[in-house]
């Protein structure tokens, strides 16, 4: 198990620049599959959870080319069905959450697909229940194996069909809507995910001859067509890179600009953080972060204690929640953190309190803040890593603590963040890595 050694205090200066986006990168590189011609996707990060992923298509068959860094050529002409069988599949596609999206494509393109249960983040209950129901909806026929946890589909013809599904699952509605575009006939799914993502899926489906309407909406319309060809894809900024980016520059008083940071795409993100009281400049397409040595938290209208909360995009995504919550304990104010999706997903917060944040974990849903206003430095110690996105935000608290810190499992933090002890290093942190 590897560790991040931290000292802390160090103010940062200079210019970062977000990699891909990680959870699209994941779909994207799964779409690859309905294909038997070859996809072009630039600005892929090359981060653990993206790059196990394109060793499970390796070992399917699929060609894949790293053109240069960032840059990969995928062909599927050649997919082994049958690996599906194997124990080396079950090991690599069990060890990451994001292999369930090559049911959708297998489904559609060959008639059957088959994946363990899935690994990823231990943050609260993650069921596949919507993955399954939208593809039974299309006419598959699905068996789930209790003793060996392995699920499986199967259809001689997927048809379209209308649906509305029981939550608006990113990845859910990614493996129904690659399903559906090879289907025959209209597929209409209502309370579908809109997140950038899944704009970016849509986009990049509709380049390679797929007929989908609504894109951007919770209604998606698809017209069912018998193949698709290849293309090339960019894939967009990372927004939870650039959210936690923007929470380290105002934890550390640093002056920080990140350079294309896509923000026509980053929604509410930004006016979350002023309403913490960060300041923050916008520049073209880059966010200038600076002067944030006392950040006060607003309130509502009539005083009352502010709530930030998770919400379907166009809300806020709780993927920054753990990063805000941090922010908020070096602010002036109290705010209410509430994170409805993921009931483990607060539980980090006593590695917090060990470091002196006044925090109440009202249940495992709500996080209250008390900000310390910068009169008492939050302090060093040693903690580890549970799960990504609670990884990075302690190593936020770590940056901004006065003292040495150690941090844990720090492999999670690797699943989502690229190199990020190397970046950081070369704007001024003392970040080591054992």
């Amino acid at each position: 198990m590897s560790t991040f050694t931290i000292e802390g205090g160090c103010k940062l200066k200079g210019e970062l620049e977000p990699q891909g986006a990680k959870n699209e990168a994941l779909q994207i590189i799964c779409a690859t599959l309905l294909t038997d011609q070859d996809v072009f996707i630039n600005n892929l990060p090359e981060i653990s959870d993206v790059l196990k992923l394109i060793e499970i298509l390796r070992s399917m068959g699929v060609q894949v080319d790293r053109v240069q860094k960032g840059i990969y050529r995928f062909n599927a002409e050649n997919v082994n069905i049958d690996f599906m069988k194997t124990a080396e599949y079950a090991k690599k596609a069990s060890s990451l959450r994001g292999s369930i999206m090559v049911i959708g494509p297998l489904l559609a393109r060959f008639g059957k697909g088959l994946i363990p249960q899935p690994g990823g983040d231990k943050i609260g209950r993650r069921r596949v229940d919507t993955h399954f129901i939208g593809l039974q909806k299309l006419g598959a026929t699905f068996k789930f194996d209790t003793d060996k946890q392995w699920y499986s589909v199967s259809a001689s013809k997927l048809k379209g069909s209308y649906m509305l599904l029981d939550e608006a699952s990113v990845t859910g509605t990614a493996n129904i809507l690659m399903a559906a575009v090879l289907a025959e006939g209209t597929t209409t799914i209502y309370n579908a995910a809109c997140e950038p993502y899944l704009q970016q899926l849509s986009k990049m489906l509709v380049s390679m001859g797929a007929k989908i309407s609504g894109i951007g909406s919770n209604l998606l319309t698809i017209e069912g067509v018998n193949s698709l060809k290849g293309c090339a894809h960019n894939i967009l900024p990372d927004m939870i890179e650039v959210g936690s980016f923007i929470g380290l520059a105002a934890m550390t008083d640093s002056d920080l600009t990140i350079k294309n940071a896509g923000v026509e795409h980053l929604g509410i993100i930004p006016n979350s953080f002023r309403q913490l009281g960060i300041k923050m400049d916008q520049k073209g397409d880059d966010l200038l972060i600076s002067g944030n040595r006392h950040y006060e938290i607003d309130t509502y209208i009539d005083g009352s204690i502010m709530t930030i909360s998770d919400a379907p995009w166009p809300g806020l995504t709780p993927d920054l929640l753990s990063v805000f919550l941090v922010v908020a304990t070096q602010a002036k104010g109290s705010v209410l953190v509430h994170q409805k999706m993921f009931e483990s997903r607060l539980f980090f917060v006593d590695k917090l309190i060990d470091m002196g944040a006044q925090i109440i974990l009202c249940d495992p849903h709500r996080a209250t803040v008390i900000g310390l206003d910068r009169k008492h430095s939050l302090r060093g110690t040693k903690m580890s890593s549970p799960d990504i996105r609670a990884g990075i935000a302690l190593l936020i608290a770590a940056m901004s603590a006065k003292g040495k810190s150690t941090i844990e499992n720090i492999e999670q933090i690797d699943r989502g963040y690229e190199s990020i002890d190397l970046r950081l290093n070369m704007l001024g942190a003392k970040i080591s890595r054992g």
